[in-house]
Parts: structure tokens; C-alpha cells; sequence
């Protein structure tokens, strides 16, 4: 399964702002099961196998509480390496008496829950990309009910040791104002193509045949305006691109639909027409 990988286009980390640091990393390390990476005063880096990034969160100076009916994160998605592991987890946010949705989307079971600020969080499995249902370009996808006797029956009941070391960030979805508007970018822009669309509603693109890279939804209304600044939620998240001519293709792309391409700090950032700050790196 090389969906993560070059030459395809796939997220690899999210940044996000936290109320209180503290309180976020105890969470994200009890019971999501990450490791510290980098920490300083006011930010942490967050790991799964001790050397690369897939969460960031960050204490800003008066932080606002993550506001509703806005664009930004709808969740973001853990994407772990096995069944079992996901068994796994089930078993230890139930012995946390943790309370979580679920549901099986054909190509993957996904758990789901939400960390102290709000902030969507979804752990998933992958099913065998054999057995995806693709009809031309879209693939079957739905939310049906997790089966939790099946799934707990998959593997060896091993003892809680934190996230696998080949975890990694499978996708983001996002609330965004206007999905058509969103389409057009992530698409003619970005380079993604549609492969499933839920309604007016929803829509999941990816690159190289993945279930989703990305979704788009205009739950939080259409014609969402975008956060305050100061709140809790999104900061950015990392798109990875397989070489500095894709990237540069995808500026020229984005540009030319009159997208706005900066450089800060060595990378080039972008945001899409919600206010979604997006990071493009090889």
C-alpha cells in the first residue's frame, strides 16, 4: 500500500492550535497514545514511531475556545498499520470507559472521538485495497455500522504499548464555505481528483486511486466564514509532493486560479477559498 508515498500527493502532518498545552498533551499521549517529539514553552511535536511529525499543537496567547459554524478541521485521520491494531485501541478506550463513534466505510472501519478543544480525531483501518469497489473513477464508500464482535475477534489481545510505529496521517477532512468553490481548487488547483461525492454535501478526492486523501463538507453551513484567529482549531496542515517539479507545477496551478502562493520560513503555503491553510512540501 503505497497510497502515502511518492509519487502520490498525501497528507503527512496537521498543526493545530490548543487552549492549554498541558492539558492537550496528556490527552494526546494517555489516551491517543503519541510520543513527544519536540516540545518547547508554548508547542509540542507528536509522534508515533519516534521520528516523524504527524501532529503538531500549539498554546497560543489568549486562546479563544474552537468556534462552531466555522470552516477549519472537521477531523483529522490516524491511519494505522493493521486490523488488530485497531482492535487494539478499542480495547484501551474501553478499559477508559471512553465513549466514541464508529462506523464502517467499506474501504476502512473508523473510530471517532474529539480531543479537550473540540478538535475531530478519527483512527482507522484500511481494508484490502483489493476489495474497494471502483466503478471508472469513484469508489463505493458508506457509513455503515462498525461490527465491534468481528473486529475484537481479529488478532492477539496484546497489552496497550501506545500508537504503532507505522502510524501515520491517512487523510484530513475539512469544513469548508462552498464546496464547489473548494472543488475547483483542490482539483484544477491542487491536483486531486473527485472519487466520491456524498450529495451537495461532501466530497473525497484523492490522488493515485486512495479512498481519500482529503474530504470536503459544508456541515458547519454554507457560507461558513472562516475561525477567529485566535481559536482553538486548524492551523495548517503539511501536503507532501513527490519532487520540487510537481510543486512547482502545483504554484503555477494554483496561481493561475488565482490562489495565493507565499513562502514563509523555507516552505510554501497556501490557503484554500475557506481559509484552510495548507503547507506544500517535497
Amino acid at each position: 500500500m503505497n497510497f502515502h508515498q511518492s509519487p502520490n500527493t498525501f497528507v503527512q502532518q496537521v498543526n493545530l492550535k490548543v487552549q492549554n498545552l498541558d492539558r492537550s498533551l496528556a490527552y494526546y499521549q494517555e489516551v491517543i497514545g503519541f510520543q513527544i517529539l519536540n516540545q518547547s514553552a508554548t508547542k509540542a511535536e507528536l509522534t508515533a514511531d519516534g521520528k516523524t511529525a504527524l501532529l503538531s499543537i500549539e498554546q497560543l496567547h489568549a486562546a479563544l475556545p474552537k468556534q462552531n459554524h466555522t470552516t477549519g478541521l472537521y477531523h483529522f485521520a490516524l491511519l494505522l498499520p493493521k486490523r488488530s491494531d485497531l482492535a487494539s485501541i478499542v480495547r484501551h478506550f474501553s478499559a477508559l470507559n471512553l465513549r466514541i463513534g464508529s462506523s464502517d466505510h467499506l474501504v476502512s472501519e473508523a473510530l471517532y472521538l474529539s480531543d479537550p478543544d473540540g478538535n475531530g480525531i478519527e483512527i482507522y483501518a484500511d481494508r484490502d485495497p483489493g476489495s474497494w469497489s471502483w466503478h471508472g473513477s469513484t469508489v463505493d464508500m458508506a457509513t455503515d455500522p462498525l461490527d465491534f464482535t468481528d473486529l475484537l475477534s481479529s488478532g492477539e489481545q496484546t497489552a496497550w504499548k501506545g500508537l504503532p510505529a507505522g502510524t501515520i496521517m491517512g487523510h484530513i477532512h475539512l469544513h469548508v464555505s462552498k464546496l464547489n468553490e473548494a472543488e475547483q481548487f483542490y482539483t484544477n488547483g491542487l491536483g486531486f481528483e473527485v472519487v466520491n461525492r456524498y450529495g451537495a454535501q461532501a466530497l473525497f478526492i484523492s490522488t493515485g486511486k486512495y479512498h481519500h486523501h482529503i474530504g470536503l463538507n459544508t456541515w458547519a453551513d454554507v457560507g461558513a466564514p472562516p475561525p477567529h484567529p485566535n481559536s482553538a482549531g486548524l492551523e495548517s496542515f503539511v501536503l507532501v509532493l513527490s519532487n520540487e517539479e510537481a510543486r512547482n507545477r502545483v504554484i503555477a496551478q494554483l496561481r493561475e486560479i488565482g490562489a495565493s502562493v507565499q513562502e514563509e520560513s523555507g516552505h510554501f503555503v497556501t490557503e484554500d477559498p475557506s481559509g484552510n491553510r495548507i503547507q506544500l512540501h517535497i
